[in-house]
């Protein structure tokens, strides 16, 4: 938002230099990111003097240039070639001595400096109204009046421009009572007036117009939910031309284009009050009948740019008496409403809206105005009147305007201010300082937040309705400390605090031991939006009101987030990537769905590349041995499957207790090719809810290292090539024998000297009976055992 100096002067007077009040509104919340200069005619004229022509030749060695002797007071004589066609002796001119900048529509510009053109010196530039930013004209060189300019006079001193500087503030969404220069007059001068700073501000009042005559016309509002204020006035006799200058330079200098006075005129009132208005043809106004409701969805309507939109049926809109829609009440106006240059007769409103409706609206036909801007946060209710009024005395100024009959106005319903209950411990308790009780009355009744009563340990308080940001104590308190001065509360040399240990049941201390897990092998911890955009709405949370097309609904997996950093970092020559996030995904099944997960992603090389350490990529029983490693610590019995998911090629489910608990894969190459990644990726998700209600917090209890060694068998098992070794190992645990510790499988082969359709596994076991050493018969008997079962179950064929 662009604060202008001069225009903020006009509602405070303070002594203060430009960079200091900038450093004022930093410290009061609204920060100045910058301040720019602003001059109505670029360099100010600086360095241009009144001359007179006193001799005029044709150039020697030219034919479209003259040279000529000019005379700029004080005894000096320059010579100057000239190429307009119009330049003659004895002219009064514009000169633009050496050392002069003379400046082009681009804003760059260039030095007068002493040149010999065709031969002939040239100390100077005879000017035209363009060269000087006066105009566009290039038609030849100014020649002015010799009875009103005098020689070797500043030209500037004839002209009453516009010298300014211009506040760039970082305005926040909240700040709704700041997005005018009388709201920001309004803010500093309550950090002013209470830091004993001078300060002089005088609120904006009502301004008395005149009620003669009558204009016939009516006003009805169909729903006051959607519009609780509006306020109409009819002004007749307006002669629509430019603005007078002092109000263009205040609309160019905060990067607005004045259009014609009455249009100017609103949106001097929209930046200096905040308070948005609107100006229609009265004479185009069907019926002389202004009606505010909604029209039928479907309808079309032309806006002020030219585009026919369709309605939807729930935008608040402004209608003649014959239903027409004449604008899309507060975000943008009608083409066949509007001023033109052949009005005569306005009609202006002035309304407070619903602001929910504003937003729907202005997001739903992709409208962002400075009228929706202010609507959709809150405007200031009881300042609609205030303001039209000095809006019709400038119509009646400036356009030569008189208001007839009186103001149309509906106010069913004031809307009051809230009422807060303050307490002062409550202050001390958030600024770790005391602040005197009188000082907080003076910084309250400064932001014009009344007390109503004092309370024991605090006040009961009204803030107003143009206050729309507070409305709980802990918003006041933050009113109070912005005033006071954060710059005043001393940050204490030395923060103590109490670590707490947490449970072992809890679920954060489970996601930080895995965090730290993942750190030490590698992994880097990111964070995506929850917000995104989806191809297959199935299933799909989708928000009521989104910011864009492109955060419309809440991510239903981690996977497309961790895909997109995979390849920014890919692009950017990171290749080898080791990526995990905690956080939450959204699906709407019979009711909607919320559940937390960890997800891991993996791609590129395991390790570093260096000579000794051969090449070795990432693969599916890497990120297979992370995952074992973070399930090893809930001390559950585990279970494997197969999973089909379109977003691997091939997949594992972990459940356990019968729930699923991970799944893990190789991502497809479809969704690696919509992302244009050309290396495989691995990805594994964990969730974390179902692992922490079925985690065994028993704790663990530490025995000592067995006396006997343990016994190794294997066994090479020829299965048909559809029998995984998942189904081998949960075969081979369900065997009976407490001697059976361990099961591993070390090879497999497939290809010569198989039957068809054969495979072969190599599976170790490992015995130990922690008592005795065991016997061959005991040895034999479990082994014989697994065998059987892997004969029964599986068809199994020793090698």
């Amino acid at each position: 938002m662009k604060i202008s100096n001069n225009w903020l002067k006009d509602f405070i007077k303070t002594d203060l230099a430009t960079d200091k009040i900038g450093a004022y509104l930093t410290d009061i919340g609204l920060e100045v990111e910058g301040i720019e200069k602003f001059e109505s005619v670029k360099g100010s004229l600086e360095g241009i003097v009144v001359g007179k022509v006193l001799t005029c030749e044709q150039h020697p060695n030219a034919d479209k240039l003259k040279k000529t002797t000019v005379d700029i007071g004080g005894d000096q004589i320059l010579e100057i070639v000239c190429g307009a066609p119009n330049v003659a002796a004895g002219q009064t001119v514009p000169i633009a001595v050496i050392g002069t900048k003379i400046y082009a529509k681009d804003g760059s510009a260039f030095e007068m400096k002493e040149a010999k053109i065709r031969g002939e010196k040239s100390q100077g530039m005879i000017c035209a109204e363009d060269e000087l930013g006066l105009s566009d004209d290039h038609g030849g060189i100014m020649v002015l009046d010799e009875k009103i300019y005098k020689v070797g006079e500043p030209f500037a001193k004839y002209f009453d421009l516009t010298n300014d500087e211009v506040y760039e503030i970082g305005l926040t969404p909240n700040r709704t009572d700041a997005m005018s220069h009388y709201g920001v007059a309004r803010d500093l001068h309550a950090f002013l007036s209470t830091n004993g700073l001078k300060s002089e501000f005088e609120k904006v009042s009502t301004v008395l117009v005149n009620t003669e005559g009558e204009h016939g016309f009516e006003l009805e509002v169909e729903d006051e939910t959607l519009c609780p204020r509006y306020i109409g006035a009819v002004i007749e006799n307006v002669k629509i031309e430019e603005s007078p200058e002092w109000l263009k330079d205040r609309l160019k200098a905060i990067g607005l284009s004045p259009i014609n006075n009455v249009v100017d005129i609103t949106n001097y009132i929209l930046h200096g009050f905040g308070q948005p208005l609107h100006a229609f043809d009265a004479d185009k106004i069907a019926g002389k009948k202004v009606k505010v409701g909604v029209n039928d969805a479907g309808t079309k309507f032309v806006t002020l740019d030219g585009v026919e939109r369709t309605l939807n049926g729930s935008e608040i809109m402004i209608k003649d008496g014959n239903n027409k829609p004449m604008c899309i009440g507060g975000v943008f106006g009608g083409n066949d409403s509007g001023v033109s240059e052949t009005t005569t007769t306005i009609f202006l409103e002035s309304a407070y809206f619903n602001p929910v409706a504003i937003r729907k609206a202005a997001k739903a036909h992709g409208l962002n105005t400075d009228a929706s801007f202010r609507f959709e946060r809150g405007v200031d209710p009881n300042n609609t009147r205030t303001v039209i009024t000095h809006a019709i005395k400038m119509i009646e100024e400036i356009a030569g305007g008189k208001k007839i009959g009186n103001l149309l106005e509906f106010y069913p319903k004031k809307i009051e201010d809230a009422n807060v209950i303050f307490r002062y411990s409550q202050l001390d308790k958030i600024l770790g300082i005391k602040i005197h009780r009188e000082k907080v009355k003076e910084i309250l009744k400064s932001l014009d937040i009344s007390v109503l009563n004092d309370i024991p340990d605090g006040l009961e308080l009204s803030v107003p309705a143009y206050r729309a940001d507070v409305t709980r104590e802990i918003d006041v308190i933050e009113e109070i400390l912005r005033i006071y001065g954060y710059n005043k509360v001393d940050a204490p040399q030395k923060i103590a605090f109490t670590p707490v240990k947490l449970s072992v049941n809890d679920q954060d201390e489970l996601e930080n031991s895995w965090a730290r897990t993942l750190q030490s092998n590698g992994f880097n911890e990111v964070m995506n939006n929850s917000l995104t955009s989806v191809k297959d709405e199935n299933n799909a949370v989708k928000l009521l009101n989104p910011l864009s097309g492109d955060l419309a609904f809440m991510r239903k997996s981690l996977l497309e987030g961790l895909l997109e950093n995979a390849v920014y970092n890919i692009n950017r020559k990171n290749a080898d990537i080791k990526f995990f996030e905690l956080g939450k995904i959204y699906h709407k099944f019979e009711k909607y769905e919320e559940r937390k997960q960890l997800a891991l992603l993996t791609t590129g090389r395991t390790y570093a590349e260096n000579w000794l350490m051969p090449k070795s990529s990432s693969d599916f029983y890497m990120l297979k041995a992370y995952v074992k490693v973070l399930l090893d610590r809930l001390n559950l019995v585990t279970q494997e499957k197969s999973l089909e998911d379109e977003r691997f090629g091939d997949a594992l489910e972990i459940t356990a207790n019968g729930k699923t608990i991970a799944r893990l894969g190789k991502v497809s190459p479809k969704l690696l090719k919509e992302f244009d990644i050309e290396q495989e990726c691995f990805y594994a998700e964990i969730e974390l809810e179902t692992c922490q209600a079925l985690r065994n917090t028993d704790n663990f209890k530490f025995v000592d290292i067995p006396k006997f060694n343990k016994i190794r068998r294997d066994l090479a098992l020829l299965v048909d090539k559809n029998v995984s070794y998942a189904d081998l190992y949960a075969s081979a645990r369900k065997n009976k024998s407490k001697f059976l510790k361990n099961i591993n499988l070390f090879d497999v082969y497939e290809g010569k000297n198989l039957p068809e359709g054969k495979k072969s596994y190599a599976m170790s076991f490992e015995l130990l009976n922690e008592e005795k050493t065991l016997e061959d018969k005991e040895i034999t008997e479990v082994m014989n055992s697994l065998i059987k079962n892997f004969q029964k179950e599986f068809s199994a064929e020793l090698r």
